[in-house]
């Protein structure tokens, strides 16, 4: 990966880092969780389905890799986050302050054991899908399929930390998008995705119209600004700060399943 595993704070102070953590990172997905449990407000539960629509993608990755149908993974996926948003079904898996991607993959084996009726393939919930699969990205879909060599734990790891760098990405890109920055974005994203060749530094310094030193430079603030948004990503699905590293060397070491 050419994010970096150590993040300097060279280009961004203690405070600076902490201030755009708690703007950016205010609601983690376990205080969601928890307020959207048992009595929610509107407020609540629309956030819930947010945080729902944002990780379906490893569960449906982990679904396809147990051996379900496309179709009858989509119906189970949608029908697991239903009832993850009426609060109610998932007392014996209840939160003891641990990492929400487990919390999730035991909520998911939970269901499927002991929820699940398989003879009822259709959809419930009053026919509501929380994400409309005709409209998803072709290479999303893909990106869930099984592959070989791939358990469904493996399947649903990788695919949970490339939603994670996918949600990085995204936050990054409004970042420079509010800076008034978005061209210089877009010729610098190259250098933070894994497995696309980026341009040469003097292509890149041509195209954004500065000299390559400065290209270098650019490049450099966008990969340690990248690693401060990922650990706080990061940070938000585990119980503490000191989980923080060993939960990004797992997911470095999912992405190269």
């Amino acid at each position: 990966m050419l994010f970096p595993v150590k993040c300097s704070t060279a280009s961004t102070s203690g405070n600076e880092e902490k201030t755009a953590h708690e703007q950016a990172f205010k609601h983690t997905p376990w205080t969601i969780v928890l307020a959207a449990a048992g009595t929610s407000t509107p407020a609540s539960r629309e956030a819930l389905e947010q945080l729902c629509r944002a990780y379906w993608p490893p569960v449906f990755a982990h679904l396809r890799m147990k051996g379900y149908a496309l179709h009858h993974a989509e119906d189970l996926a949608q029908e697991f986050f239903l009832r993850l948003i009426k609060g109610n079904s998932f007392a014996e898996v209840a939160p003891h302050k641990g990492r929400f991607r487990n919390f999730l993959l035991a909520s998911l084996k939970h269901f499927l054991i002991n929820e699940w009726k398989r003879e009822r393939t259709q959809k419930r919930g009053g026919g509501a899908a929380l994400v409309d699969m005709d409209t998803v990205d072709p290479a999303l879909l893909a990106a869930c399929e099984p592959h070989s060599g791939e358990n469904p734990e493996k399947a649903y790891d990788k695919r949970w930390a490339l939603t994670l760098l996918a949600r990085v990405r995204s936050r990054m890109q409004k970042e420079y998008d509010a800076a008034g920055q978005l061209d210089r974005h877009d010729a610098l994203k190259g250098y933070l995705a894994d497995g696309e060749e980026p341009a040469s530094y003097a292509d890149t310094a041509c195209r954004l119209g500065i000299s390559e030193a400065a290209a270098k430079s650019a490049i450099y603030k966008m990969r340690q600004r990248f690693g401060q948004l990922l650990r706080a990503e990061i940070a938000r699905t585990v119980p503490t700060d000191e989980d923080v590293e060993d939960e990004l060397r797992h997911l470095i070491a999912a992405l190269r399943y």
